[in-house]
């Protein structure tokens, strides 16, 4: 039976993917009707602020994730909005050429897929779950801050030393 916590996070994930995904679309029109971008490029421009959005609302508020860390999750995230964008803006692309439709209704139609089959299934299961390789990312952050720390304080003293 599925949890009512599951049907929760499956709704938050969704209006966040909704608010994401309105924001990406709204420039990529603005960049091809108004900038002449190139649609491909469009999708990317417009897929970048959008994903930002879709984080920041997944992670505060969605997942309201602590663990792994933000540089885990910012790590995998850059991977999921990547094929993300490739899935869209090639699907977007073929799909208005091979069917000659608008490419604002292809937009949407591929944006359905990608939304629910790849970029929820990827976030909710890798992005923001604790993992053994997200725990190796956050000791190798760690560290590398320590190091810088104790760098710093290394540097420090030699000044004042002089």
């Amino acid at each position: 039976m599925v949890k009512k916590k599951s049907i929760l996070v499956f709704g938050k994930a969704q209006i966040s993917a909704f608010v994401g995904g309105l924001c990406d679309y709204g420039i990529m029109v603005l960049c091809v009707e108004l900038l002449h971008l190139s649609l491909r490029n469009s999708i990317v421009v417009g897929g970048l602020i959008g994903a930002v959005i879709n984080f920041s609302i997944n992670k505060y508020w969605t997942y309201q994730s602590v663990k792994p860390s933000l540089t885990s999750q910012l790590l995998k995230f850059y991977i999921v909005v990547a094929g993300s964008i490739f899935l869209k803006s090639n699907g977007t692309y073929f799909l208005t050429h091979a069917l000659h439709l608008d490419y604002k209704i292809t937009r949407i139609i591929v944006d359905l897929f990608v939304s629910i089959g790849f970029n929820f299934m990827l976030q909710k299961y890798w992005v923001f779950k604790s993992s053994p390789i997200s725990e190796s990312i956050n000791k190798m952050s760690d560290t590398s801050l320590l190091n810088e720390k104790v760098t710093k304080k290394s540097v420090q003293r030699e000044l004042q030393e002089v």
